[in-house]
């Protein structure tokens, strides 16, 4: 039973007829049809009280959306019953479709939750059926004359032809090239771009591209949906990357894949400071420097994932 003064309505609801009134059906403006008795009514509704026009009259045509529907002191909110004071003024489509208001809103965190939530989506449903796919690191700055585009596009190329969909930053120079060799080559070119101040842009060679806000949802994509890294000579993007891998397979976060440094002058200084340093140090363990493969000849890094890959199976 209902506590005191708490009315509850059945589903569909049930109004009784007030005496000597017909059965007054509630209908939009203009719908004029007569009700069980013969008489003609415009628009009307039954009494439910508390509300205005709620006295089984015509309702005048409406030049803005109806009050909340009440039944005495209460109001029904989807599982919510308020009454009283609480009965709020407006109903919540009303308030979701009213334009005017602040919109501080937008630069707030629980709003911000749910944009991070649909970059997640959108990258998982963009990248989900891709296949085999090797994620592809190096410097931006690159120019298209440079011994190491030559090398991201030839990269680009082998991996491509050994099955594997290419996965870059989707931005100039290396990615660039990377993209460039695997779409030649007739492979599947991604790019996984980044809103940067100064925008880069998706590189023509992209056939499948999806921009993000946040960093740590593109790195999500990089390492979900590959099951290696190539990384060329790059600046602190491409060290962050190669960094995040290492510290991910080296805390078993993920399951572990090869990770390969194309270009030694360029990575074999950093190689040697870690075992010089951090392995001499006791930072890092001997055997966690094996966790990268460095190699000049790009033929030899494909081979390597692919062995790596066929130990798996």
């Amino acid at each position: 039973m209902a506590p005191e003064g708490l009315a509850v309505l059945p589903s569909p609801v049930t109004v009784p007829r007030p005496p000597g009134a017909g059965f007054r059906r509630w209908r939009g403006p203009g719908d004029e049809r007569s009700d069980e008795q013969g008489s003609d009514v415009t628009a009307q509704r039954p009494n439910l009280g508390g509300d205005a026009g709620g006295d089984g009259g015509p309702i005048p045509p409406s030049h803005g959306a109806r009050p909340p529907v009440r039944n005495g002191d209460v109001y029904r909110r989807g599982p919510v019953t308020l009454r009283r004071k609480l009965v709020p003024a407006k109903t919540t489509d009303q308030r979701l479709l009213d334009e005017r208001g602040p919109s501080s809103w937008l630069h707030q965190d629980p709003w911000r939750v749910l944009r991070i939530q649909s970059e997640f989506v959108e990258g998982f449903g963009a990248l989900a059926e891709l296949g085999p796919a090797i994620s592809v690191f190096g410097s931006a700055r690159l120019s298209r004359e440079s011994a190491e585009y030559a090398l991201a596009v030839e990269i680009g190329s082998l991996l491509a032809g050994a099955g594997y969909a290419v996965i870059t930053g989707g931005g100039p120079g290396a990615m660039e090239g990377a993209n460039k060799g695997a779409c030649e080559a007739g492979g599947v070119s991604v790019g996984l771009g980044i809103e940067l101040p100064h925008e880069q842009g998706m590189n023509e060679w992209v056939d499948l591209g999806v921009h993000f806000r946040y960093f740590f949802a593109r790195k999500t994509m990089f390492l979900k949906y590959a099951q290696g890294f190539v990384v060329l000579p790059g600046g602190f993007g491409t060290l962050d990357e190669l960094f995040e891998a290492l510290v991910l397979v080296q805390t078993e976060k993920i399951t572990a894949f090869p990770i390969v440094l194309l270009g030694t002058s360029f990575w074999g200084g950093l190689i040697d400071w870690i075992r010089s340093s951090m392995v001499a140090q006791g930072m890092v363990k001997d055997t966690d420097v094996d966790l990268i493969t460095l190699t000049d000849d790009p033929v030899e890094a494909v081979e390597f994932i692919k062995a790596w890959a066929d130990g798996l199976d």
